[in-house]
């Protein structure tokens, strides 16, 4: 058995990071944060990895070099069930980053998330008029608003 999830590089924020990530998106927690001893280029007792279970999903964070920035070329996706739920999320995760276009943004680590609807991934099954109103109507908004999605899909 294996086990895919993400490793995300951080300057010296991953602990801060999965942190916050935990105690905004719900079901989750801090699973471990391990530190170094004399193991350069990091100071002792620095943190150089944390593992983190969001809503499910482990995700871990190292502390190194920050030569590697984050890119859009790499994003966590966030699934939501209401409205609600995107707004609050939206909101919270886009505090001091930046939003994007089509549900996309940057948080304050500059780490990429799209805040998306739990339905989207069927909206991309429909019809192909359908799908391009839906896209259409996307292509225009920064946080995604599933009524309006759902209206442009069901062609209203």
């Amino acid at each position: 058995m294996a086990n895919v999830f993400p490793c995300l590089w951080f300057k010296s924020e991953a602990e801060e990071a999965l942190r916050y990530y935990v105690s905004i998106i719900k079901n989750s927690s801090l699973e471990s944060v391990n530190r170094v001893g004399d193991v350069q280029p990091l100071p002792k007792s620095s943190v150089i990895s944390a593992t983190a279970i969001l809503d499910g999903e482990r995700v871990l964070a190292i502390n190194g070099n920050p030569q590697f920035p984050f890119t859009m070329a790499m994003s966590m996706v966030l699934l939501c069930d209401t409205q609600k739920d995107i707004d609050t999320y939206w909101d919270k995760l886009s505090a001091g980053g930046q939003t994007i276009q089509c549900g996309w943004l940057t948080d304050k680590y500059g780490v990429a998330w799209q805040v998306v609807p739990r339905i989207f991934p069927e909206l991309l099954k429909g019809d192909q008029a359908s799908v391009d109103r839906m896209m259409t109507a996307m292509m225009t908004m920064t946080k995604l608003d599933i009524a309006a999605l759902q209206k442009a899909y069901d062609g209203q």
